[in-house]
């Protein structure tokens, strides 16, 4: 079960800790359903992480995020464009939560050579934004 956490100063937003195996096995056992799911839901965390820093740097629709790997996947452009620009919100929410990026290098070639490995090393970098982000100390205004 993943591990459920508040998101600070989001107003009651949540996120989660998944297991990075997780990710990819329930992907590829549900024939990707679980997938689109995920990839709405990381997309929606980062989105209420980025309103609570007060930026739309961390993306502000997760529908569309959801679209264009869904359906947007037949065109293939535009799924492979809500890969990369939903790989650098992630490198961003960790930049705000002040834990060393994910390495884009890296992410490329998992993205080709094994794409469910990409997932887990994704879900890697937001669990340790959601956890550096629950316990860093309030910041004065």
């Amino acid at each position: 079960m993943a591990e459920q956490i508040e998101i600070p100063g989001a107003g009651g937003a949540t996120a989660k800790i998944r297991n990075i195996v997780a990710v990819p096995i329930l992907a590829i056992v549900t024939f990707a359903i679980y997938l689109f799911f995920w990839w709405y839901f990381i997309n929606g965390e980062m989105a209420d992480y980025g309103r609570a820093k007060g930026t739309t740097e961390l993306g502000t629709s997760p529908g569309r995020s959801l679209l264009a790997v869904s359906l947007g996947a037949l065109l293939i452009v535009p799924a492979v464009w809500s890969t990369v620009t939903t790989f650098q919100r992630v490198q961003a929410t960790q930049r705000m939560a002040g834990t060393t990026p994910i390495n884009g290098w890296i992410g490329l070639v998992l993205f080709l050579v094994f794409t469910p490995a990409m997932w887990s090393y994704m879900q890697s970098g937001l669990n340790s934004a959601w956890r550096a982000a629950t316990t860093a100390p309030p910041t004065a205004a």
